[in-house]
């Protein structure tokens, strides 16, 4: 069923699930100036994810060395997947 929503209404659902907890106040949040970080996080961790090498992953963002390793550290990125692939492990 999540493969027959476009990318907007994914976005639009999690916004929805994530606001009802707190009765759809989102007051104070920043969204729309957030969206481009937003996006940049998830497209990151995307590549990152689908790639075998971090190499690869500055090819398909089309990023140089430099910039890749700034964007890793802002974003988390090892620490991120190392939490994850944890909290995996300590439910088995």
């Amino acid at each position: 069923m999540l493969a027959n929503l476009t990318l907007e209404e994914v976005i639009a659902l999690k916004l929805e699930l994530a606001t009802k907890s707190i009765s759809n106040r989102m007051y104070g949040f920043p969204i729309w100036h957030s969206l481009h970080n937003i996006v940049q996080d998830a497209v990151f961790k995307y590549a990152y994810s689908a790639t075998r090498t971090k190499a690869e992953a500055m090819r398909f963002l089309g990023l140089q060395e430099n910039w890749f390793h700034k964007l890793q550290k802002k974003y988390g990125i090892d620490d991120y997947f190392v939490e994850k692939t944890l909290d995996k492990k300590e439910k088995m």
